[in-house]
C-alpha cells in the first residue's frame, strides 16, 4: 500500500507540530490532511522544508541518526565569513555535545526567497554573508551553534533540501502532496548480546558422588 509524502515550506515562527497549548501557530494552520506527521523537526524560528508522512518506516528512515540523511541549509550570518571559519565548519567543530561531522560549506549569493516577517535585525556597518551548509546530523539547533562557534551568529536559517526533496517551486506557507513509496520494511530492533554465565554451585552445595560400600 502506498503512503503519502507532504513537502511543506514552513514559515518563520510556526511550530513543527499540529497542536500547541499556548495558541501559537502550528502545522494545523496550514495543512488540513489528517494522519501525517513531521519526519524530523524544524525550529520555530527557522524556515523552509519540512517533510511529513503517514509512513512510520519512512519517518524512521529520515530521522534515525544511522541513516545520515543529508540536509542543506541556506544560512544568513552576521559578518564577512573568512576561509578559516569555513574550513573549521567543513572539518568539524567541538560543541558541548561533541564534535560535529564534516560538513559541506560554501558562500552563496543571496537567494531569491520570500521576505521574512518580521525581517532580520541588521546592524549598520556590519555586513552579512549567505552560506550553503550541508550536514548529515540532526542535533538540536546544530547549524546555529556551529556558526556561532566560529564567530558568525546566524540571523536567518532556511532549510532548502532534505534527502532528494527541495523547496523549489513551493511558496512559503504552502505544501505539495505526493504518493510515497510502498511501505518500507520495519527497522530491525537492536539486539544486545548478553554473556550469560551459569551459576556454579558453591562447594558446600556440590553433590558428591555416592560411594557404594561392598560388603565383605
Amino acid at each position: 500500500m502506498s503512503s503519502t509524502i507532504i513537502l511543506f515550506n514552513k514559515p518563520y515562527m510556526v511550530l513543527s507540530q499540529f497542536t500547541d497549548a499556548d495558541g501559537r501557530k502550528t502545522l494545523k494552520d496550514y495543512i488540513d490532511q489528517p494522519g501525517v506527521y513531521a519526519a524530523g523537526r524544524l525550529d520555530r524560528d527557522s524556515e523552509g522544508l519540512l517533510v511529513l508522512t503517514d509512513n512510520g518506516a519512512l519517518q524512521h528512515k529520515l530521522t534515525h541518526p544511522k541513516a545520515k540523511t543529508s540536509k542543506t541549509y541556506w544560512v544568513q550570518v552576521e559578518g564577512d565569513v573568512d576561509n578559516h571559519a569555513i574550513q573549521a565548519l567543513e572539518t568539524g567543530v567541538e560543541l558541548k555535545d561533541g564534535m560535529t561531522l564534516p560538513a559541506k560549506v560554501s558562500r552563496m549569493a543571496p537567494p531569491a526567497v520570500w521576505e521574512r516577517e518580521p525581517p532580520i535585525r541588521e546592524r549598520k556597518h556590519i555586513p552579512t554573508t549567505w552560506l550553503s551548509i550541508t550536514i548529515s546530523e540532526g542535533r538540536n539547533r546544530q547549524v546555529r551553534r556551529m556558526t556561532a562557534h566560529v564567530g558568525y551568529p546566524t540571523l536567518r536559517l532556511i532549510r532548502y533540501r532534505v534527502g532528494n526533496w527541495t523547496i523549489d517551486g513551493i511558496e512559503n506557507g504552502s505544501f505539495v502532496s505526493m504518493p510515497g513509496p510502498d511501505d518500507l520494511p520495519a527497522p530491525k530492533p537492536t539486539l544486545r548480546k548478553h554473556s550469560a554465565r551459569r551459576k556454579q554451585p558453591s562447594d558446600s552445595k556440590r553433590k558428591m558422588p555416592k560411594r557404594h560400600n561392598k560388603s565383605r
